[in-house]
């Protein structure tokens, strides 16, 4: 799983260009909004669309985001129990 927090690391920044970040200044259990990386809901919507583009993960209600994107790890987690 490892391999794929890094991987999700590497989206994130890419996908929301995040410029000042790099994979290594990123925690596993950093919070991805608020204090952590401080996004916002746009980059929820982004975040969605990544899920459903990357690994086949389709999320219908948009309230559930606030569960799976919590931190790196939460997220890796959702993706390995849904990934197809």
């Amino acid at each position: 799983m490892s391999e794929l927090k890094q991987e999700l690391k590497a989206k994130i920044i890419e996908n929301l260009n995040l410029e000042d970040f790099s994979v290594e200044d990123i925690a596993d259990n950093d919070p991805l909004f608020g204090d952590g990386l401080g996004l916002d809901s746009i980059d929820a919507l982004e975040l969605i669309v990544m899920l459903d583009k990357d690994y086949g993960i389709k999320i219908a209600d948009p309230k559930q985001g606030k569960d799976i994107f919590v931190s790196i790890d939460t997220m890796a987690k959702f993706i390995e129990e849904n990934k197809k």
